[in-house]
This record gives C-alpha cells, structure tokens and sequence, in this order.
C-alpha cells in the first residue's frame, strides 16, 4: 500500500503547472483574412464591446445606490436571472446540491438553491460598493485575528480564505490588522470586467501576483521576505470544482496543492479564513487555527497528506454553508 501511495504522489507530481497566456488583440490585417479570423477580429471589436459598455454601466450605474440597496437589488436580480439564463450552471448547482446533500428533502434542497441564487446575485452587484465597507468597521464583526498577527510576527503566512458571503472584505480586514496582502490575480473573461475588477482591487489595497505558474517565483520571494500571500483553495475550472476534494484522493492540479507546496518551501504558517453574510451587507469574519505542516523526512514525501489536511479544513466550512458558496454552481469531478 505504501509502495502504491508513493507511486501516486510520483505520478501527480508530473502534472504540469497552469500557465496563463492573455487574449491577444486582433489586427485590422485579420478581417481581410476572413475564416476564423475574421470572426474574431468581429467578436472582439464589435460584440464584446457592446458587452463591455454594458458591465461599465452597470458597474457605475451601481455605485449610484446606497450599500444595502444594492446588495438587496443583486439578491433579487439573482433569483430572477439565474434560473432564466443561466441554464447549465442551474443543472449543475442541483446536481452538485443532490450529491452533497443527500440528507435534505427536495424542498429543502430547492431552498438552498434559491438562497444560492440570492448570494450569487448580491456577490455581482456588491463589487461596486464592496470598498466603502472600510469606512464601516461596524459591518464586519471579526474573530481570531490575533492568530493570524502572531502567525505574521513569527514569519511568512499564506492567508487561505474560501469563497464564501463575500471574499473581497478580506484586505480590508488584513490592512485594518496592518497587514498587507499579496494574492495571484487572474483577471476574468472580458476586458470590462478585468478592469473592473483590477481597478475594485487595487483600491482595495491588493499587490497582485502574476497568475498561475508565473506567479510562483514572486509568491516565493513574498514570503520569503516575511510577507503575507492570500490565496484561496476552493476553485471550479471549466464548470468543475478542482477544491475541496469532497472524496476525491488528493491531486496537484489546483490551489490546494499550491499552496502546501509554498508552505514548505518558504516555512510559511497557512492561516485559514472565512466570512459569512449575516444580514444583507453584513459580514462576520473568522479566522480559523493557523496550520504548521508536520515536518518530513524526505522533500515532497507528505505532499499528499498535506493536501488532504489543508482541504479537510475547508471543506469542512464549506459543506456547513453552501448556501453562500460561490463555486456551487460547478460540477463535482466524476474521478
């Protein structure tokens, strides 16, 4: 058995890193080309433009409400638009919802798909007023801090949060603290929304990494320096959730391995987190006990037992409140 374990962890470890590779702009010379190109010299400069002026719109449109309006409007237009256009990610929350919760009725399944929806809708539309929340202490109740301050006061901390009420209060957390974040930024699809979502963030004090394989070397040299580096190991790619692993063996494909690997090359404490909605754009925040990964004999030897006590940490909090998990509308792996 133990023979087949290393077998295992020698396999996974060959898998290769992601790479993040930008969308190039095409070039007036491309619609002379016709075929493919053509349609995507069409797609960028024309239909996605139209696309790009309404999330600017709609993003400024926003901040014009107060905080509680907004957040209130997005729980509405969730349980409006999701249902109604957005088919396959509907099939896949209630499938994911059916496998994970066996034990519910189907009434009681159906409420927490609509409550789901209610969170996902506040999530879109809080991003225009999420940065006034450092003017509101009083809006976040916070727990635990203090081991995290400790954590940083010994060296390097990876700040692990999951995507839960809303994940963007956690710099205005860290820097009401006096820490400073570091977090691998992927930017989402569609430059609207990349811009939007850089411009919230910067604001909101984030340093940003380079994603995927990229990043590594600047986390590396992060925490070595005794910084703090924000990552989240709950993730869907593809409409397929990569973490937690609920019951899957351990992989390297995802944050969760990502993570555990920086922790041990840099000594940095992982130090969980979450926050949860309490009542409209209210937020109770907790950190969790710091994790300091056992020590090994042999490089690597405990990779995959790492992963799997990083991940029975989250995905602990995670099955406890799915109804304010942003990834239940991804499809749970068949293998």
């Amino acid at each position: 058995m133990a023979s087949e374990d290393k077998t295992s962890s020698a396999k996974a470890a060959k898998r290769k890193a992601w790479i993040y590779s930008e969308e190039q702009r095409p070039a007036f010379a491309d619609w002379f080309v016709g075929g493919d190109r053509r349609k995507r010299f069409v797609r960028y400069w024309f239909s996605d433009n139209v696309w790009n002026l309404l999330h600017l719109v709609g993003h400024f449109g926003l901040k014009l409400l107060p905080m509680d309006a907004c957040s209130a409007f997005g729980a509405r237009l969730g349980v409006f638009a999701i249902p109604r256009f957005h088919k396959v990610a509907e099939k896949r929350a209630r499938a994911t919802i059916a496998a994970l919760c066996p034990h519910l009725s189907p009434a009681e399944q159906e409420a927490l798909f609509i409550e789901n929806c209610r969170a996902q809708g506040r999530i879109m539309t809080e991003f225009s007023v999420v940065n006034r929340l450092a003017k509101h202490p009083e809006r976040i109740e916070v727990h635990n801090m203090e081991w995290v301050l400790d954590a940083a006061k010994r060296g390097p901390v990876i700040f692990v949060g999951m995507h839960l009420g809303n994940w963007e209060i956690g710099p205005i957390v860290l820097q009401r603290a006096g820490l400073v974040p570091y977090i691998n930024y992927t930017p989402p699809p569609g430059r609207a929304k990349a811009w939007i979502s850089e411009r919230v963030r910067r604001k909101n004090g984030l340093n940003f990494l380079p994603p995927g394989l990229q990043g590594i070397r600047p986390a590396v040299s992060a925490l070595k320096k005794g910084g703090i580096v924000s990552a989240f190991c709950d993730e869907g790619v593809g409409g397929k959730l990569r973490g937690p692993l609920f019951g899957r063996k351990p992989h390297l494909e995802g944050n969760l391995a990502m993570t555990v690997r920086l922790a041990r090359m840099t000594g940095a404490t992982i130090c969980p987190w979450y926050n949860l909605r309490t009542d409209g754009f209210r937020f109770v925040c907790r950190a969790l006990p710091p994790i300091t990964l056992p020590p090994e004999e042999k490089n690597g030897e405990r990779l995959l037992d790492d992963i799997q006590l990083l991940n029975d940490t989250i995905e602990a909090v995670i099955r406890e409140h799915l109804d304010q998990w942003f990834f239940l509308d991804n499809a749970l792996p068949t293998s």
